[in-house]
C-alpha cells in the first residue's frame, strides 16, 4: 500500500491527497507535524519537507513528481493529458504555477506582515491573469479536470487563510474554484485544520 507523509495545514501535501482520492486508491496518510518532525521522514527526505510519497522500495518527495507517478501507475481517470505536446503545455503550466504563485507559500505564511502584504498582491496580481481563460472554458486546460485543476485548487482554498482579497474581475475564477471544490472527493482530500480555513 501507498503512504503518504502529509502536512496537515500542507498545501502541497493537500496536492498529492487529492490526486490520491481522485484515482480512489488503496493508501495510507501519514499525518507530520512540521514543528516536530519524525526520525523516519528524515531519513526519506534530507530535505526533511513533506509531502513523501512510499510505495516498496520507491520514495519520491515534490508534490509534481509524485502526481505524475500516481497517474501514470494508476491511469484512470487520468489527469496529465495523454498528448505529448499537451502534457508538455502542462508541464510548463505547472512550473508557472511554482513560479508565480506557490513560490511565494512561505511569505503568505510569514509573521512579517510586510512580507505577507507583498505575498499576497502577487499572489492576487497573477492570479487575476489568469482569469481571462474561464471566459472560455471550464477548467484551465479545456473542459476536462486535470493535473492543473489539482494544482492550484489547495491555494484557491486558502485565499481567505491568507487574506488574498480577489478583485471583481476575478469573479469568473471564484466561480471555477466553487466548481473545484464541490467536486465529490474533494471534502475527503481535506484535513480537518484545512476545512476550517474557509468560512
Amino acid at each position: 500500500m501507498m503512504k503518504l507523509y502529509s502536512g496537515s495545514v500542507d498545501p502541497f501535501s493537500h496536492r498529492c491527497r487529492i490526486v490520491l482520492f481522485e484515482k480512489g486508491m488503496d493508501f495510507e496518510v501519514i499525518d507530520v507535524d512540521l514543528s516536530n518532525k519524525t526520525e523516519d521522514l528524515a531519513v526519506l527526505n534530507p530535505y526533511g519537507s513533506v509531502p513523501v510519497l512510499v510505495e516498496r522500495d520507491l520514495v519520491l518527495s515534490e508534490a509534481n513528481i509524485i502526481n505524475e507517478y500516481i497517474d501514470e501507475r494508476f491511469p484512470h481517470p487520468q489527469l496529465m493529458p495523454a498528448d505529448p505536446v499537451m502534457r508538455a503545455r502542462a508541464r510548463l503550466f505547472l512550473y508557472s504555477f511554482e513560479q508565480d504563485l506557490f513560490s511565494h507559500v512561505k511569505d503568505l505564511e510569514s509573521s512579517d506582515e510586510a512580507v505577507a502584504a507583498k505575498a499576497r498582491k502577487t499572489v492576487r496580481d497573477n492570479l487575476t491573469q489568469i482569469v481571462p481563460i474561464f471566459s472560455r472554458q471550464e477548467y484551465l486546460l479545456g473542459d476536462e479536470y486535470s493535473m492543473l485543476d489539482v494544482a492550484v485548487t489547495p491555494l484557491l482554498w486558502r485565499l481567505e487563510h491568507y487574506g488574498i482579497q480577489m478583485p471583481s474581475q476575478a469573479a469568473p475564477l471564484l466561480k471555477y474554484a466553487e466548481r473545484l471544490f464541490a467536486r465529490p472527493l474533494y471534502a475527503e482530500a481535506m484535513t480537518p485544520s484545512e476545512k476550517v480555513m474557509r468560512k
